[in-house]
């Protein structure tokens, strides 16, 4: 499972900083281990800037998934960047 956390403006300095980012990865799958099963916590992470919303305010997930399925051949392998 993967999660697209949109930082609020006192975390923006993260985006730069992977020391930072990979820190707060830490914290927030810690945080949602706690409050859920173990099991259950987001495998990766990404900061974004916003997330994709239709005219009523939902979250696009299919732009979500289709950004993330990009790099990804359709057996589920990562391309190759050659």
């Amino acid at each position: 499972m993967k999660a697209f956390v949109v930082l609020t403006p006192l975390y923006n300095h993260i985006h730069d900083d992977i020391v930072k980012a990979e820190e707060l990865i830490r914290e927030l799958q810690d945080f949602v281990k706690k409050g859920t099963g173990p099991y259950k916590y987001p495998r990766a992470i990404e900061f974004v800037k916003e997330l994709p919303k239709t005219v009523s305010g939902k979250i696009r997930r299919v732009e979500l998934r289709a950004r993330e399925w990009a790099g990804h051949t359709k057996d589920g392998t990562q391309k190759s960047k050659l």
